[in-house]
């Protein structure tokens, strides 16, 4: 099963100023993680950057990498450009990689890509895991997911889903909902191209303005999303210098 990675970077960050470039043991994060995507079964990786500093750290190191246009709003956006430059032809799967994940699970890459292929009804697929804690349950900054029968997402949500009615209403606030776990958003996406380059065109949903996710356009408009339940949680993103910081110390002490 062919597909590609794309690594959206865009060197405007207010939390951490030029962070694709950020020195992680020796190289720059967006390098970092295309080395991790390129341990994946991806025929190709790309980075899309919106900066020639960008692209010239991609290319001093081997990274494949495309200059994108500085106004795309979202990531998505950069992303059906790349598509567009590369030619890619419509049902051709990519896999949308954020480029401040620099200990990005290839494996993880891996599973979103065939979680597409295996659901031809789908446009895009992403992944999950289980939440064990009360506290990242309740924590509006993890992202929550619902799923059906066939593995779709159902709804995504910065509330505590799917919520445990008669649990909270005994007045027992540390547990968590029975079985099936509660899952908590990867975000990592899997895309077929044709649908990356409606995307964009797409209407904003009045969900997707509430909760702040843009995933939840697609579902808005009709569209499916597989979702892959990992066994196990995500290595840590970056995106503020203390996360930074944690990320050089991992690479130190390996």
């Amino acid at each position: 099963m062919p597909f590609a990675v794309l690594i959206p970077a865009r060197l405007a960050s207010t939390r951490l100023p030029d962070k694709p470039l950020a020195d992680i043991a020796g190289l720059p994060m967006v390098v970092r993680v295309a080395q991790r995507a390129l341990q994946s079964g991806a025929a190709r990786v790309v980075v899309a950057a919106d900066d020639a500093r960008i692209v010239a750290a991609c290319e001093a190191h081997g990274i494949q990498v495309l200059l994108t246009r500085k106004d795309h709003p979202s990531g998505s956006d950069r992303l059906a450009e790349a598509c567009q430059l590369l030619g890619l032809a419509d049902e051709e799967i990519v896999v949308n990689v954020q480029g401040d994940e620099p200990l990005i699970d290839p494996a993880l890459i891996d599973a979103v890509a065939r979680t597409l292929a295996a659901h031809p009804d789908a446009a895009m697929s992403t992944a999950a895991h289980a939440i064990h804690s009360l506290e990242d349950f309740l924590n509006p900054n993890v992202v929550k997911t619902v799923l059906d029968a066939q593995g779709n997402a159902l709804y995504f949500s910065r509330a505590p889903i799917p919520w445990w009615r008669d649990g909270f209403a005994k007045g027992t606030p540390g547990a968590l909902p029975p079985a099936p776990a509660p899952l908590r958003h990867i975000g990592i996406y899997g895309y077929r191209t044709g649908f990356v380059r409606r995307f964009p065109g797409l209407p904003p949903a009045p969900i997707e303005a509430t909760e702040a996710l843009e995933q939840l356009r697609a579902l808005w408009h009709g569209h499916r999303i597989a979702v892959h339940v990992s066994t196990h949680a995500p290595g840590p993103g970056i995106d503020t210098p203390e996360d930074l910081e944690r990320v050089r110390a991992l690479f130190t002490a390996a």
